[in-house]
């Protein structure tokens, strides 16, 4: 099989990394992918808002099986364009995709269908969400409807914060119109959890658990990320949360496809934040974690190729998903000023001297003339380790943060402890 990679992250190059150990897989490639993918497949130039341009690829290539890795080519429906053209592809289709392009859209699925989530309310005008912010307490989230590169959810501490994050969102469109259209939401307290599962809309299988880090600074303080580091498997989750999140998220949102007759063949990744035993969800990403997926994927002990093709051709529940009892980790190597503005360009050294246990993700990464690998953004390196236990996996990666080395290198020190 000739399979096809969308995007460039580290999400991606988990995914290419798992689906290469995969005997029925015979050739990886990836638009636009990025070094670490290049050492394990071929990379093509192009970019993912390219629909027609992938499609021309695919066919040109003849492509067996496409996975779509970053929500935008999924909520501009590249997952629906390649199967109308009779290609196989992981992702789910446009309309589906939208419980992640619309925070609205989603908070109304959820409400429709009786998922527990925070009380919130929709607003089309800065006029309108001053005028609801006295329908609630403080703190306060502000949510952009649409896409936002993680950047669209703030939460306001007080009244001056949320009129000058309406006005930035609504007024002066800081996003660039996701914030046109805003959910004002009820800030909830307890502590989140990332639930990845696979689903073909007929049957759900959860993933196992992941503990992400959001904020940039040790003891979760400063501004959030895109993800400073995961472990798997969560160790803050209380012991009979899985029955919980099966009768009280995965059977109605199950429920919610199929009255929706939404097509939904891909990962929902599902944010929850869980308090006395209750879990309610913030929200639905309709792809694969940022960096979930390292620690997840890791663990991982049967074929991703199987899964991803049952989840295609709607026969996931023909597949028996095993995992390692192991422990998995994910240290985010970013760069100094992110997530602000950081410099790019500097020569990554160490790369090949890392203990051979320890994988390395490429995130933010490019080859500069010289043939170095150099950084090219925000979040650059995943360094990813399994161990019988978190204290064991928390060692082996922070050892090789040690030995990998370039300008501006910045990590949090508490990743799985926190």
């Amino acid at each position: 099989m000739k399979v096809l990679v969308i995007g460039s992250g580290g999400r991606e190059h988990a995914i290419a990394y798992a689906l290469h150990k995969s005997q029925k897989v015979d050739e990886i490639h990836a638009i636009p992918g990025n070094p670490g993918i290049a050492q394990i497949g071929t990379c093509h130039p192009g970019n993912v808002e390219d629909l027609d341009g992938i499609l021309k690829f695919v066919e040109d290539n003849a492509i067996d099986f496409t996975v779509i890795g970053p929500e935008v080519p999924l909520c501009m429906g590249l997952a629906d364009l390649l199967e109308s053209h009779g290609h196989k592809v992981f992702g789910p289709t446009k309309q589906a995709a939208t419980l992640e392009g619309s925070k609205a859209f989603s908070k109304d699925f959820m409400k429709r269908h009786h998922i527990p989530t925070a009380a919130y309310q929709e607003v089309h005008s800065y006029d309108e969400a001053v005028a609801a912010l006295s329908s609630f307490a403080y703190p306060v989230v502000v949510k952009a409807d649409g896409l936002a590169a993680g950047k669209g959810v703030v939460i306001c501490e007080d009244e001056d914060m949320a009129k000058k994050t309406l006005k930035d969102m609504m007024i002066d469109g800081a996003l660039a119109g996701a914030g046109s259209t805003v959910v004002l939401e009820e800030f909830l307290t307890g502590f989140e959890c990332s639930l990845l599962c696979f689903t073909d809309g007929e049957t759900i299988v959860p993933m196992v658990s992941a503990k992400d880090h959001k904020q940039i600074y040790d003891g979760n303080k400063g501004p959030n990320t895109g993800g400073m580091g995961t472990v798997s498997p969560n160790p803050f989750l209380p012991e009979g949360m899985d029955e919980v999140f099966q009768k009280d998220i995965l059977e109605p949102f199950m429920a919610g496809l199929k009255a929706d007759h939404m097509d939904y063949r891909g990962v929902v990744f599902i944010g929850l934040m869980i308090e006395n035993q209750k879990a309610k969800v913030l929200e639905f990403n309709v792809r694969f974690g940022d960096p979930e997926t390292q620690s997840i994927l890791l663990r991982l002990d049967s074929d991703l190729f199987d899964i991803m093709y049952a989840v295609s051709t709607k026969t996931l529940k023909d597949v028996e998903i095993k995992w390692k009892d192991e422990h998995a980790a994910c240290l985010v190597l970013a760069s100094v000023g992110y997530p602000g503005s950081y410099p790019k360009g500097m020569v990554i050294t160490g790369l090949d001297q890392v203990a051979d246990d320890i994988v390395v993700f490429h995130a933010g990464t490019a080859v500069n003339d010289n043939g170095d690998i150099v950084t090219n953004g925000g979040r650059v390196l995943n360094i990813c380790a399994l161990g019988q236990s978190l204290e064991e996996t928390r060692d082996k990666v922070y050892q090789a943060a040690q030995v990998i080395d370039f300008q501006g290198k910045y990590y949090r020190k508490d990743i799985g402890l926190n």
